[in-house]
């Protein structure tokens, strides 16, 4: 094997299971979610867009984070269930903050909804990267 192959079945297994705990992620937002998030995306609903992308944006934060810093791949389970759960509490923050008429709002596609539940998980998921290098 050549030498800049060495690391290769590493990278494999590292990017493999944050690619899993990604889409772990992926399926609970999507699950406690509401309303039926990708069929609203797939029928061009930029609300629905705007907040998905940004809660898997910050989780693929924290991900990043623990990838750049961890020593074993009982770290990257742990501090990404962590931030798994981190990401969780900013959704229902952002849906308290939000009101009980969410729901409609973003079946409605109300871009600022959507923009804002999205903001609020990119900005949780920048935190929870930030304090993981401590």
């Amino acid at each position: 094997m050549p030498a800049y192959l060495v690391t290769l079945p590493a990278f494999l297994i590292w990017f493999s299971t944050s690619t899993v705990l990604l889409a772990l992620f992926g399926a609970i937002y999507l699950s406690i979610t509401p309303w039926a998030e990708l069929a609203l995306i797939r029928a061009g609903n930029t609300a629905a867009a705007a907040s998905f992308s940004g809660a898997l944006l910050g989780y693929a934060l924290v991900l990043a984070s623990v990838l750049a810093h961890a020593v074993s791949l009982g770290d990257l389970l742990t501090w990404g269930g962590i931030g798994l759960l981190v990401q969780v509490l900013a959704f229902l923050v952002g849906r308290l903050l939000l009101g009980a008429d969410l729901p409609r709002r973003m079946r409605e596609g109300q871009v600022s909804s959507g923009l804002f539940l999205g903001v609020v998980s990119l900005s949780a998921g920048v935190l929870n990267a930030a304090t993981l290098i401590h």
